[in-house]
This record gives structure tokens, sequence and C-alpha cells, in this order.
């Protein structure tokens, strides 16, 4: 199980010490929820602060583009230090040449899915993935509870990703009093908020999630 902390719940202003925090307390990913507004009701931060960030720590940058259109903004993500790029299968008409336009540019390429957005394009997808993102709640806001007919949803995808290296990871309400049944039906990597930062110390609450995962 890898853990990838949403930094929608950090501390806005003292980013720099949460990533800090983060790597000295065994974390190796971080979420980046990247909102525009327009794909779903809220702002949060973009290229410009994680180019910014990039530059303090080595953590693996899981971004997540809740934005419409994504294509535009390869590059900028790219040039800002993303790792792995996730687009919505919702927010991009050409799924296809985008991902392979992510991966092309060096990067890891994910899709995403809203709670009530069925996944049958990943049958013509899934050579162009290295993750997919289920989403486990309606993206927009922290803080909200899990859908529970999210682990019938990862029981399919995990089937129709089946023969390939490709990761599951799911956001939204992610606890862990669900974290151990979500990693048994098939996901590979959490990504908790409040879940998470409102539960200090960090390598403390790191390993209440492991645990939960045994």
């Amino acid at each position: 199980m890898i853990l990838s902390p949403s930094l929608l719940s950090a501390d806005f202003g003292n980013l720099q010490a949460t990533l800090e925090l983060l790597k000295n307390s065994g974390i190796s990913w971080v979420h980046w929820d990247v909102m525009d507004g327009i794909f779903v009701p809220n702002i949060t931060f973009g290229q410009h602060v994680i180019r910014l960030l990039r530059k303090k720590t080595d953590l693996f940058f899981d971004v997540h583009l809740m934005i419409q259109d994504p294509g535009r903004y390869i590059a900028d993500f790219r040039d800002a230090g993303a790792d792995m790029l996730v687009i919505h299968a919702e927010a991009d008409t050409h799924m296809q040449r985008t991902l392979s336009e992510i991966r092309r540019s060096g990067m890891k390429a994910g899709l995403a899915f809203n709670p009530a957005t069925g996944t049958e394009c990943l049958d013509y997808l899934r050579d162009d993935l290295d993750m997919v993102l289920i989403m486990s709640v309606n993206p927009g806001f922290g803080g909200q509870k899990f859908i529970p007919a999210t682990y019938g949803k990862i029981k399919r995808v995990r089937e129709q990703l089946s023969g390939t290296n490709c990761l599951i990871e799911i956001d939204g309400g992610v606890t862990p009093e669900n974290a151990g049944e979500l990693v048994r039906t098939g996901a590979d990597v959490l990504v908790s908020g409040s879940a998470f930062f409102n539960h200090p110390p960090f390598d403390a609450r790191l390993k209440t999630f492991e645990n939960a995962c045994i």
C-alpha cells in the first residue's frame, strides 16, 4: 500500500515545512489536487506552486488535475515537476491522445473517474495507463464521506486491468477504518486528506494506516 496524503488538507501557508515533515515521517508520495473552479466548484493551487515546491523535495508528486481540457497544460506540469499526471475521463474529449502525450512528456499517466462515471473506456486505454484513480467522493472539497459503492467499482476495474502493472488509487473519505478493506479489494494507492493531516504526528498516523492494511 502506498499512502499519498492530499495536500488539500495541509496548511497552505507552510507547505515546504509540511513536505519536510512528510518525508521525515516515511511518506514517499504526496497528492496535489489541482482545481480550476470550472470542472469542480473550487480553486486550489496550480503549476506555479508545484514548481516552487518541487525544488524543496524529492517526494513523488502525484498530480490530480480536476480541470477542464487538461491536455492544454501537460507541458506546464511536466516543467513544474509532476511525476504522475492524472486527468479526468469526464474532462477530456480525446483521452487516449492526452494520456499518450503525458507519457511522451516523461511523466506517468493516470485516468480518474467520478463516482457515477462508468469505466468502459478502460478496455481501450489500459495500455496507455500507469494508474487509474477511482473517486470515492464527488470531487471538489475535502472532508466528504466515503461512498460504499466504490468497493464494487474497484473490483470491476481490477478485472479490466488484469495482466497489466497499472495501479489503482482511491481518493475521498479514506480512513484507517476502511483502508484495509480497500487494499483487500484491489487498491494500491490510498489518498487521505483530513483523516491524515488532522491526526499528527505523521509518522504515527502513517503506521496506523499501514497496520490497518496488514
